[in-house]
């Protein structure tokens, strides 16, 4: 047993010396069976440590991972044998398996580090591809040191190792043998004080809109933030309702709709239905043909379009952009700016655009935007329009123009996949907002 403990330790230092471009020989590597069995065994085990890391050491075994881990043996298996094929060397099998799965415990422990060096570096999705590059330089490296640098057999080894990682990376379950602990504190809206207050916040937010005044235009403005699960739904929402209700006059004409854990007693919920309660009061209450309504809409977008709706412990239906468009038909409101800051929102723009409206999108309707990680104050995109573009312009489309190119900077700058922000604007509602009230402050 002391010879294949040897081995194992041979094994584990010529990874290493493989991963970081050391000088490395192919008898190296030791590539008994029994000794290719041993470093898988201990590369499960570094595996199961590096798991139970990631969760402080807490959590609960999840006794399906260890098969999805294990599922990886064979293809680096299949990948070995391909590579062996390409070069015609059968007998070089098992060394090219060894050498392909020697530094893998190494890898497993480094990448411990990788959320903290993304959250460093301010590039995470950089910092994920220089670390899969990595994987796959060391595993073209085993390739070479095992089998030779032969060509074209080095570039068949080459995308065999490129198809290993991505088969591993793609098609198998990003998954932890530990599972971290779940939350156990009830959620707020379970109090019963908290849960029957609902009825009444919604009751007095409906009742405080006020009529418009006959012969004057005026804006009305709707918040709804249906995703209770991070806080910077709420943080900008709280900002830009005090906006529009000091620089647009939307004082006494506005209502927000927000899911949070901490604001239970502040905002009414964000459900559908409540929506659609608060569009059909503000349009009672708006004079028609005068009047515009602005309506905000920020949570989670999904790639379907439709919206996260958090907020435990209800079950709240999803708004999606034919859901909207039905309910703002069903009310009488002639004049709408909307805005949708999730990602993949451009999927809004269709259902809803028409003559009589302005649509403005923090992104594409194939693209994710960004900012909305618990403890900031804004998304990328509202910070942009709301706090800055906004606060130096009144016209909602030259904000968008502003706020389109700061994003877009921002994004290049971190290294990030462009959301691409998107506006319509309807031919009616265009002309008529050219205005003194909508031109830029001077």
């Amino acid at each position: 047993m002391t010879v294949h403990l040897r081995a194992l330790y041979r094994n584990l230092v010529a990874g290493a010396r493989l991963a970081l471009f050391l000088p490395l020989r192919a008898f190296d590597f030791r590539a008994a069976p029994l000794d290719y069995t041993l470093l898988i065994a201990f590369n499960f085990v570094v595996w199961l440590v590096a798991a139970a890391l990631r969760t402080g050491m807490e959590g609960e075994f999840d006794a399906a991972a260890p098969a999805v881990y294990l599922a990886s043996v064979p293809v680096a298996l299949a990948t070995a044998l391909v590579i062996a094929h390409v070069y015609r060397a059968p007998e070089r099998l098992l060394l090219i398996a060894t050498a392909l799965s020697a530094a893998d415990s190494l890898f497993e422990l480094l990448a411990l580090a990788l959320p903290w060096i993304a959250a460093v570096s301010g590039y995470p999705r950089v910092a994920l591809v220089v670390f899969l590059a990595w994987i796959w330089l060391a595993g073209v490296r085993a390739v070479l040191v095992c089998a030779g640098p032969r060509r074209p057999q080095l570039l068949g080894g080459a995308l065999a190792v490129t198809a290993m990682i991505a088969i591993g990376f793609f098609a198998f379950p990003r998954t932890d043998v530990w599972l971290a602990p779940e939350d156990e504190e009830p959620a707020p809206l379970a109090d019963e004080r908290l849960f029957h207050l609902q009825g009444e916040l919604i009751e007095r937010a409906l009742a405080a809109i006020q009529p418009g005044r006959p012969g004057v235009r005026e804006l009305y403005f709707v918040g709804f933030a249906p995703d209770a699960s991070q806080d910077v739904f709420v943080n900008e929402m709280r900002y830009v309702r005090q906006l529009f209700d000091e620089r647009f006059g939307t004082a006494g004409h506005s209502i927000a709709l927000v899911n949070s854990q901490d604001a239970l007693e502040e905002f009414p919920i964000a459900s559908v239905t409540n929506l659609e309660r608060a569009l059909r009061r503000v349009a009672a209450q708006m004079n028609g043909d005068e009047d515009t309504l602005f309506l905000y809409l920020s949570a989670h977008g999904y790639a379907d379009h439709r919206l996260s709706a958090v907020q435990p412990p209800l079950e709240l239906a999803s708004l999606t952009p034919t859901a909207l468009a039905r309910l703002l038909d069903g009310v009488d409101i002639k004049w709408r700016v909307i805005v949708v800051s999730a990602c993949y929102s451009g999927g809004y723009i269709e259902p809803l655009r028409d003559e009589n409206s302005i649509i403005i999108t923090a992104s594409s309707a194939e693209r994710t935007s960004f900012g909305c990680e618990t403890g900031r104050d804004f998304t990328y995109f509202g910070e942009a329009y709301f706090r800055n573009a906004l606060g130096r312009t009144r016209s909602f489309s030259e904000a968008f123009a502003l706020a389109k190119d700061e994003v877009a900077k921002r994004e290049r700058e971190e290294g990030l996949e462009a959301s691409l922000p998107q506006m319509w604007v309807g031919r009616a509602i265009g002309a008529r907002l050219q205005q003194p009230a909508d031109r830029p402050d001077k």
